[in-house]
């Protein structure tokens, strides 16, 4: 079957949708539909950005849930002329391959929008969120001060106990640099020989290569691991649930995504419209209610309760020691460094 605007509203619980087509539905109820990754960005983005969009301005914003990286998707919607969503919140990685294409639109300017520091927007993408990859572990094998570095987590004979790696080139190549030595003003580009270098020397005590984020959270909270990079959202989910878990934010390794525009798409003014809406500081912090990623406007700080703001990683205690992840850098070695990783992992 073909996707369509009007299948996927419907598949959303949308029922009017099925009921008329999308030319009818914006002149009647001015419709934006954006793709968002679901699960607690529904709910966040719902209170901070899509229901108070509709109170402010009438214009209703449904949110659907799309595959992890639609990078995909999306050209196929350009190239067809066929436009699914208006817009998608993206990951920096995944708009510069968009950008590369030509298939996104640029975002505008605005107040707001001028608030967010430059390292969490582009032309193309306006930051909503700050995604940490943080060193997760477990304080009743490790300590209550176990890990305070990627050294650290590298250090199976000084810090032992059982590791989870992920099985990716992204982020996993860093974490072994950093380990190595490497200081974070040097990383970029990566030597990946000396990344593998490093990694061959903890490769028979990698318990785990994970592939998921859930999997982290599951990973952490059975005990089955006792150190684990993972994003910070996951494993806050476990300390939330009581497990004996603390993160490290020394070294973290942070990006950003946010919302792009589909290029040459039936709502583009209005979607500019909804973006700069979005870059409100004030807005931002409702979603980190529902959602432990970080507020990309400094702003939003001054609405956020003091022990929530504490798991945040664009809290400003913690940015300043993180580390960005190059998106420019891993748009054009990616592809090649994954498939050199895979080989190595499976040899």
């Amino acid at each position: 079957m073909t996707i369509t605007r009007r299948t996927l509203l419907g598949s959303a619980g949308a029922a009017s949708v099925l009921l008329a087509s999308p030319a009818v539905l914006r002149a009647q109820d001015r419709v934006l539909t954006v793709r968002d990754p679901g699960g607690p960005y529904a709910d966040g983005f719902a209170k901070a950005f899509y229901e108070p969009f509709l109170k402010e301005t009438g214009v209703r914003v449904a949110g659907v849930q799309g595959e992890h990286a639609p990078t995909g998707m999306i050209s196929s919607m350009v190239d067809a002329g066929n436009y699914v969503w208006d817009g998608s919140i993206l990951s920096d990685n995944a708009h510069q391959v968009l950008v590369e294409k030509g298939y996104l639109e640029t975002i505008g300017e605005n107040s707001a929008i001028n608030e967010i520091p430059s390292q969490l927007r582009t032309d193309y993408l306006m930051g909503t969120d700050v995604v940490g990859v943080v060193l997760a572990y477990r304080t009743d094998t490790m300590g209550e001060n176990g890990l305070t570095s990627w050294a650290d987590a590298f250090d199976v004979e000084g810090k032992p106990g059982l590791r989870a790696l992920r099985r990716s080139a992204f982020d996993t190549m860093e974490q072994a640099l950093l380990a190595s030595g490497v200081s974070a003003d040097n990383l970029y580009p990566l030597d990946f020989d000396r990344a593998f270098d490093q990694l061959e020397k903890i490769r028979d005590d990698v318990a785990v290569w994970w592939t998921g984020g859930a999997q982290t959270s599951q990973l952490l909270a059975t005990g089955e691991v006792d150190v684990c990079p993972t994003w910070n959202a996951r494993a806050q989910v476990t300390i939330d649930d009581g497990a004996p878990i603390a993160i490290n934010w020394n070294e973290a390794l942070y990006t950003f995504e946010g919302w792009g525009i589909l290029k040459g798409g039936p709502n583009v003014d209005l979607m500019r419209e909804f973006v700069a809406f979005c870059a409100d500081g004030s807005r931002q912090a409702e979603f980190t209610q529902d959602l432990a990623y970080g507020p990309t406007n400094p702003s939003a700080y001054a609405d956020i309760p003091e022990d929530r703001a504490a798991v945040l990683p664009s809290n400003p205690e913690y940015f300043d020691k993180m580390v960005k992840s190059n998106a420019e850098f891993w748009g054009e070695a990616g592809d090649s460094a994954n498939e050199r990783f895979n080989e190595w992992v499976l040899g």
